[in-house]
């Protein structure tokens, strides 16, 4: 888990440091282009399966704008949420049963369509509303003692969006905000858990161009 943490960490790093120390370019990709890459944190709800918050993921974006103010293009993030539960018996088989504590996690990643209507483009200060629309890979584990069962699901999944890019130089990359709900349709059946879609809430930051 913690190298999960510590790779999203390094690789936001060493992009943002890359990007920071670039040859100048304008505070956005292209004219008409956008770009966004960011550490998330996110909530999950009503998720009795491994609802602990955290900040295993990141985000990466882009796009063009096909018209002034309105941009359609695509994304893909992943996130990773864990909790622990304590010693307990639980029933195996037919009249069979088990007895250990467990580490339970739930890998998501989605990608598809992303959209954003975005105002003030090109000043200083630039808050936009998307969604995402998509498909999510998800992956439900649970390990306990030197056993693991776990289960691979594919759901659809929206996520809105709310944010703002702010370009505090003339040259050179930005900085991105943003808040998020997701929901995806997956569904996963194993062990003794049943998992019946995912939702989350989340917070974005990271670099724009």
């Amino acid at each position: 888990m913690k190298t999960i943490k510590y790779l999203s960490l390094r690789v936001f790093a060493v992009t943002a440091l890359a990007l920071v120390f670039a040859m100048p370019v304008k505070a956005q990709m292209t004219d008409n282009g956008y770009a966004n890459i960011d550490w998330q944190y996110n909530f999950p709800l009503s998720n009795n399966f491994a609802d602990k918050s955290s900040g295993w993921g990141m985000n990466f974006e882009g796009g063009y704008f096909l018209t002034d103010n309105f941009a359609l293009g695509a994304f893909l993030n992943y996130h990773s949420n864990h909790e622990y539960f304590g010693r307990q018996t639980l029933p195996v088989g037919e009249g069979g049963s088990l007895n250990t504590d467990q580490q339970h996690t739930v890998f998501q990643l989605p990608f598809g369509l992303a959209s954003r209507y975005v105002w003030n483009r090109g000043g200083a200060f630039q808050p936009y509303a998307g969604v995402k629309l998509g498909t999510e890979y998800a992956q439900l584990k649970s390990t306990f003692n030197v056993f693991e069962a776990n289960k691979d699901t594919w759901g659809f999944y929206v996520s809105p969006e709310i944010g703002f890019n702010v370009y505090p130089w003339a040259y050179g990359p930005g900085l991105h905000f943003a808040a998020y709900y997701s929901y995806s349709t997956n569904k996963g059946d194993f062990f003794t858990y049943s998992v019946d879609g995912l939702s989350n809430f989340g917070l974005r930051v990271g670099i724009a161009f």
